[in-house]
């Protein structure tokens, strides 16, 4: 979509602005953003700053002397988080408060001056943080402070104008959120469909006729009368890895699997980007992975997160399995494909998710993976099984990764368009907001 662009321009002299309108303004931040004195208010929530938003933090695990240190950031007010800039590069750092909270005081906390439209200084900061903030700070945290916050220069444009740019802003990319809203949404179904095509195959089999008994486990439910149900002992070996990251000289440098590889990807293959690390001699041998291994994370944050499998499905060049996981190596009655789609299964996966233990972070020992039980049809029909699973999986796989490229294509048409708007590439001054719009979607006042 095309828009209308000022007829007069002129150089700002500013890299992240460019070109800008004639009679547009430059300004140094602290005349626009006030750094407020810090106030303590302990009778507010905690809260932090996710994804350009303010959300309410858990407080029963903010100690409460710690909470009383915090500084206050009342709904309407501005905060950037200014740590650790050369981390996660992509995420927002800053944000305009749809709520009263208390922050950690590593925050800065600034107010916008009377003259400004504190929503047209939301996506202004929007730009700044995704544009220039990321290249400023000091340390080895690349810590921003609020002294080379202040000096960076500004457009500084009537308020009127202000005004239509955060109308123009909130109402167009409030229906682009709604639209990446419904395709999330509709990812979540097609997951769920993935999900029970697993469960349904691994549980029940692919043959509508077969003849069910009870498994004798509650979360399992009836299986084919054919069948049987092994402990993952009896049909595979299973030993945990202990190769960590280092590097030393005095051991062979080793490809190395690592928690992220298995917790990302289904499948392990030989042209994967992975790290390079060093292991022992025993270690090589012990943990090289091998075709039809399945690698499963064996601790994680939560429990209902734990033991997420992947497959080998080809032949490696030097790749050892490393710490936070564990290797099942199927037996000859098991088939390693198979066993990857049983682990995928929810009802198989609870008894992990049941014997973990932990408290910030729960780990699945070595004989609680060893005495989980599995639905063991015969070798031919393991086999049909995972070439159906992997058949209907690849077809929902191909949807959501379409979506997926929608969603991406939609978002970098969002970015550009704050970035056009608030850098004055387009003229949005005769935008009005259509009749039933909502323009100041955070319902705070201008």
């Amino acid at each position: 979509m095309s828009y209308f662009k000022y007829e007069i321009s002129k150089e700002s002299d500013i890299p992240w602005l460019g070109e800008i309108p004639k009679h547009w303004e430059v300004s140094k931040a602290k005349h626009i953003l006030f750094h407020k004195k810090k106030t303590l208010n302990p009778e507010l929530n905690c809260g932090s700053i996710s994804f350009g938003n303010i959300v309410y933090k858990d407080d029963d695990r903010v100690p409460i002397e710690t909470k009383a240190t915090y500084q206050e950031l009342l709904k309407g007010e501005f905060l950037i988080n200014p740590l650790n800039l050369n981390f996660d590069l992509k995420s927002l750092r800053t944000a305009l408060s749809d709520k009263s909270v208390v922050v950690s005081t590593g925050y800065i906390v600034l107010q916008g001056n009377r003259k400004s439209n504190k929503r047209y200084l939301k996506w202004l900061l929007h730009q700044f943080d995704v544009s220039f903030m990321k290249t400023l700070g000091d340390g080895v945290r690349q810590t921003l402070s609020y002294t080379q916050f202040k000096n960076t220069v500004f457009p500084n444009i009537p308020i009127e104008e202000q005004t239509a740019i955060a109308n123009f802003l909130d109402y167009k990319l409030e229906k682009i959120d709604r639209f990446i809203k419904k395709k999330k949404q509709l990812i979540e179904l097609l997951a769920e469909q993935k999900a029970a095509v697993i469960n349904q195959a691994v549980t029940k089999g692919i043959k509508p006729s077969a003849k069910l008994k009870p498994s004798g486990i509650e979360w399992l439910g009836d299986i084919p009368e054919h069948w049987e149900l092994k402990k993952l002992k009896y049909v595979a070996k299973c030993f945990p890895s202990n190769v960590d990251k280092h590097s030393k000289e005095d051991e062979k440098e080793v490809r190395l699997c690592n928690y992220t590889d298995v917790y990302k990807n289904d499948f392990i293959t030989n042209d994967m980007t992975l790290m390079f690390a060093t292991a022992k001699d025993d270690q090589i041998k012990k943990f090289s992975l091998i075709k039809n291994d399945v690698v499963i994370t064996k601790d994680s944050e939560t429990a209902d997160d734990i033991a997420n499998p992947a497959l080998v499905i080809e032949s490696l060049e030097n790749v050892v399995c490393g710490y936070h996981l564990s290797v099942l190596r199927p037996h000859n009655s098991l088939f390693g494909a198979y066993l990857f789609r049983a682990l995928q299964c929810k009802p198989i996966n609870v008894q992990f998710e049941l014997s973990s233990m932990g408290v910030t972070r729960v780990g699945l020992g070595v004989y609680d993976l060893k005495k989980a039980k599995i639905p063991v049809p015969p070798i031919g029909e393991q086999k049909q099984i995972s070439d159906y699973i992997q058949a209907e999986t690849t077809r929902i796989d191909k949807t959501i990764s379409t979506i997926e490229k929608e969603i991406g294509l939609v978002e970098e048409y969002k970015t550009a368009l704050i970035a056009e708007a608030v850098t004055g590439k387009i003229d949005v001054r005769d935008f009005v907001v259509p009749e039933g719009g909502e323009p100041n979607v955070l319902g705070i006042a201008d």
